[in-house]
């Protein structure tokens, strides 16, 4: 009996069944699947809302140098001209990742001459990253993708692409180190009536306020969207929005923590 107890704790924790990704444990795990999701959740938050008029993406880039230059490794990439995405989890693989959605994209483009819709897009990566989790010599990529587009005859669309190789429709999604916290504020917003111009505010207000300023205390916010405003074309946002949205979330933070103070 003490045998079976010590074999079922050791299942339970991954002993002996985490060496290979093609292995299920007794109780229906995948261990190294759920290790990759874990590095995708020690990233910093990356948050995609879609609007009445397009997505935006937020990203928290966490800084961990003084050397680092601004700009650098950005987390919110193009796929094509109509798609785009941000990532969260290890920079190296979602390289890898936004090349091969990037191919994807390109082949359906030279084979039928029309853009690839964003539903088949996700359903051919999530296939390939799905192949990372059922060979033994292969590993997991360490990466959640959101994808988004916009077109005048379908609208706004978000997707996400996790680990697993699960592809999900959302209307907002969050994932990484604040994901709760940023869920939950998602959750408050009436995204059906919202702009892009709108949700710019609102996205860099959410990743100000899911921001550890104990663990992380430095980050550099990314902001991207794509929708009537920028004719489809996935794009980083302009300046002058970025600025406003920057003000409009410190100052929201800080008429929070005037609050607390008082309480």
């Amino acid at each position: 009996y003490n045998e079976y107890k010590s074999y079922l704790r050791m299942s339970s924790i991954g002993t002996g069944y985490d060496f290979s990704a093609g292995q299920f444990s007794p109780d229906g795990r995948v261990f190294q699947v759920e290790y990759a999701q874990k590095a995708v959740e020690n990233s910093g938050s990356v948050i995609a809302v879609r609007g009445s008029d397009g997505v935006v993406f937020g990203v928290e880039k966490i800084i961990t140098s003084q050397l680092y230059e601004q700009g650098n490794n950005r987390r919110v990439q193009s796929v094509d001209d109509h798609i785009g995405g941000a990532v969260a989890g290890m920079l190296s693989d979602a390289r890898a990742i936004v090349a091969r959605a990037r191919e994807e994209a390109t082949d359906y483009r030279d084979v039928y001459q029309v853009p690839i819709p964003l539903k088949m897009l996700c359903e051919r990566l999530g296939h390939y990253v799905h192949l990372y989790t059922v060979y033994g010599g292969l590993r997991p990529f360490g990466v959640s993708i959101l994808l988004g587009s916009w077109d005048e005859l379908n609208g706004a669309k978000l997707m996400e692409i996790d680990p697993s190789g699960s592809a999900r429709g959302y209307y907002g999604c969050a994932v990484g180190k604040g994901k709760q916290n940023a869920k939950t504020e998602i959750e408050k917003l009436d995204m059906t009536k919202l702009t892009c111009r709108e949700l710019i505010k609102e996205v860099a207000k959410i990743i100000y306020s899911v921001h550890d300023e104990v663990k992380d205390k430095h980050f550099e916010l990314e902001l991207s969207w794509i929708g009537k405003d920028t004719g489809g074309k996935h794009q980083i946002v302009p300046k002058d929005l970025y600025d406003e949205a920057v003000k409009y979330a410190e100052e929201a933070l800080n008429d929070s923590d005037d609050e607390d103070n008082v309480m």
